[in-house]
């Protein structure tokens, strides 16, 4: 597992939503299992790194505004920048460029052949775009991990499972014919970022590789997870990626308050374990999982320690240890937990629910019949 405690830095203020709160009660859940993981600690990538993904007056613009130069502070809104999503935060430019750097490395590994499987435990910055920040991120380190993958001639298949849409990695490798995306999300008609509708599919050679499963809100797992393997396994099946690149946001969950999809904790383990079987069949193993979105203390770390435990082969456990829920109460909030997963029915039914799978099936025919002539 990468990490490094300067991951830490990248904080967005106090009561902003991407907090590295987060993962730091994943860790010190994991801690409380009596889980010792193993951390690889990365550098933090370069300038040069980034400017392999984005546009060079764009990154010039972030280094410059995050030491607070006037010149910088003043162009700064035109790249995104300044705004309540992604205020200007001294510093900012080096810590997303450490996120940038686990990212990369986990990259790296893979492409040396030094391992499979690699868990980098932040980032997911999937928003940011060739010359724009946005919905939180600043640099992209999934597409820099990407470009690196690329550069060392192995054929990605990124899949996106954040409750947004991974509008920037779809941008910045819309043409790329050694790129597949696929995400998964709320339906840009009531979320942000708006994009990510199934005519969305490339362009020049990268046309028919970009995939989007705009799902309806309350969309519930089962729904979910049916629109998951009835796209992604012809995909993969076409494309006959080398390695999976997955952004693993936690925001799908019932309970996140910035999105209405509705699943739940097992629920999530399920889809890992779908995304695991996809890199077994089809890439021998080999994915570079990251975080993402999910802004529910009470749900995120559980679900990102789940994560953790599926890809490392461990029992997901039943109990949740007291001192861990002692010590974050004030966020978890009431009534307090006790278990790992959600309770077997942890919210009321949704009477609207075959309507919702209805359109998702929908939604899914009109994508597969799109794409269709691009995979002849």
């Amino acid at each position: 597992m990468i990490y490094h405690p300067a991951y830490g830095s990248y904080d967005l203020g106090p009561e902003h939503p991407f907090s590295p709160a987060r993962v730091t009660m994943v860790l010190d859940l994991l801690a409380e299992l009596g889980i010792a993981p193993e951390l690889v600690a990365p550098a933090p990538a370069t300038v040069a790194d980034v400017l392999r993904v984005h546009d060079e007056e764009f990154v010039r613009t972030v280094e410059a505004a995050s030491t607070g130069d006037a010149d910088a502070l003043a162009a700064a809104a035109g790249f995104g920048l300044g705004t309540p999503d992604n205020p200007i935060v001294p510093g900012m430019a080096e810590a997303v460029r450490w996120l940038v750097g686990g990212a990369l490395h986990g990259a790296r590994m893979i492409a040396a052949g030094e391992a499979d499987l690699v868990l980098q435990l932040g980032g997911g910055l999937h928003h940011a775009r060739r010359r724009l920040a946005s919905g939180f991120c600043l640099y992209n380190d999934l597409a820099v991990a990407i470009r690196h993958l690329v550069d060392a001639r192995m054929r990605v298949a990124y899949i996106d499972i954040d409750v947004h849409h991974g509008d920037g990695v779809q941008e910045i490798l819309y043409a790329d014919e050694d790129v597949l995306t696929l995400s998964l999300h709320e339906s840009g008609e009531y979320l942000f970022p708006g994009t990510g509708w199934p005519h969305e599919l490339g362009q020049g050679m990268g046309r028919g590789l970009k995939l989007n499963v705009p799902l309806e809100p309350f969309t519930e797992g089962a729904s979910y997870l049916e629109a998951l393997e009835k796209v992604s396994g012809p995909a993969l099946e076409f494309f006959r990626p080398d390695v999976l690149v997955v952004q693993c946001g936690a925001d799908t969950h019932h309970l996140d308050p910035l999105a209405d999809l509705m699943l739940t904790s097992r629920d999530f383990e399920r889809v890992i374990r779908v995304l695991l079987g996809l890199a077994e069949r089809h890439t021998r193993g080999r994915a570079l999982f990251t975080l993402g979105g999910g802004y529910s203390p009470r749900a995120t770390p559980r679900l990102w320690a789940i994560l953790y435990l599926v890809l490392h082969g461990l029992p997901v456990p039943q109990a949740l240890p007291p001192a861990w829920v002692a010590r974050w109460g004030p966020l978890l909030g009431e009534p307090a937990l006790t278990t790992l997963h959600d309770p077997d029915e942890p919210y009321p039914a949704i009477p609207r629910r075959p309507e919702i799978t209805s359109q998702n099936r929908g939604m899914v025919d009109r994508l597969l019949d799109g794409v269709a002539r691009y995979w002849l």
